[in-house]
């Protein structure tokens, strides 16, 4: 009897193991970014290892805040690389790189990081990307694309109306290598003097991310991340607002929607989920801002929430935190004029 009792005790520790590997096999967690790293703005010929090569003494104490205001690319590069790295990030989405930005993080962050985008000048390499690195070891890319953010989104370069500049959004399809899962993944930048680009914007990426979402028979993921320049309220808030389905997108170009087409009463009200309110209130940071400037530290009237992380309201993700991080060193270096927003999701 005891015998047969074994067997059975086996048996059912067998099925346990199983069931919950099989569970754990559904699902991957990581920590995600996105990072508005001030573009190149005091462009020098300092190499990526010649910054290398004038890291100080890790033994000496440096002199306290004693560099001020905005520093170069050359310096500020290395600080943005180990806070990526010290966060163990896999997945991120920059916005303002210029080339050089793009191939100095390509290099310091190693070569198990993929990435993709284009210059949003030309299509190709001039101007601001919004790139996408990914972790080679934990996702396989399958596609990518670049659309513009304007009234003609498939001619490189095209510029809405009245818009301080032009801007892209790109998007890509992931498979994760553990567990076959795919998603898709928008990046983008929105306009800083346009609050009609804006609107447009948000509403072109939304429903890209709608079509995306209605794939599979509407149980695709997406994720959004981006510097909107809108907050969720006020006067500039209406790409956030559009997004986040509280008030109606624009039209859009009748183009854009006959590739991008989603069936009718695919996902009613479908919309984008803010992290911030997806999470554990305990798992939230203390910051609230997401640009900072290079101000004195003491100096926040500029301060504004404006860099998000969204997840389709379809699901198929799970937030877990959501962290906004100071950059600013003892030294005095600030990263950038915006701090990074890292989120960890599970899909």
């Amino acid at each position: 009897m005891m015998w047969l009792l074994s067997i059975a005790a086996l048996a059912a520790l067998a099925f346990f193991s199983l069931s919950s590997s099989t569970v754990m096999a559904a699902s991957t967690s990581f920590r995600m970014v996105t990072w508005n790293l001030r573009f190149d703005s005091m462009p020098n010929n300092i190499t990526v290892q010649q910054s290398l090569d004038a890291l100080p003494d890790p033994m000496v104490q440096p002199a306290f805040l004693n560099l001020t205001d905005e520093q170069p690319w050359s310096t500020r590069r290395i600080k943005v690389a180990q806070r990526l790295l010290s966060e163990n990030i896999v997945l991120a989405g920059f916005q303002e790189a210029l080339v050089r930005q793009v191939t100095d993080l390509a290099e310091l962050l190693g070569s198990d990081f993929g990435w993709v985008g284009v210059g949003r000048d030309d299509g190709v390499a001039a101007g601001e990307f919004s790139p996408i690195f990914y972790k080679k070891s934990v996702f396989e890319l399958l596609s990518n694309d670049t659309f513009w953010l304007s009234n003609t989104p498939f001619v490189a370069g095209s510029k809405f109306p009245g818009a301080g500049s032009v801007r892209i959004a790109t998007a890509t399809h992931f498979r994760v290598k553990a567990t076959g899962k795919t998603f898709a993944y928008i990046n983008t930048h929105l306009d800083d003097q346009s609050d009609d680009q804006r609107r447009l914007g948000a509403s072109l990426i939304l429903w890209r991310a709608h079509f995306e979402a209605a794939q599979a028979g509407g149980h695709s993921t997406v994720l959004i991340t981006g510097d909107f320049n809108s907050g969720e309220a006020g006067d500039d808030s209406g790409a956030y607002t559009i997004i986040t389905g509280q008030i109606a997108p624009v039209a859009i170009n009748a183009t854009f929607e006959e590739r991008f087409p989603v069936p009718d009463g695919a996902l009613p009200g479908f919309k984008a989920l803010d992290l911030r309110e997806q999470v554990p209130r305990f798992n939230v940071s203390g910051n609230w801002a997401t640009f900072t400037g290079f101000n004195d530290p003491d100096d926040t009237s500029d301060f504004q929430r404006i860099d998000f992380v969204f997840g389709g309201s379809n699901g198929g993700w799970t937030g877990h935190a959501i962290t906004v991080e100071s950059t600013l060193t003892d030294d005095g270096v600030i990263a950038s004029d915006h701090r990074p927003v890292f989120g960890d999701i599970s899909l």
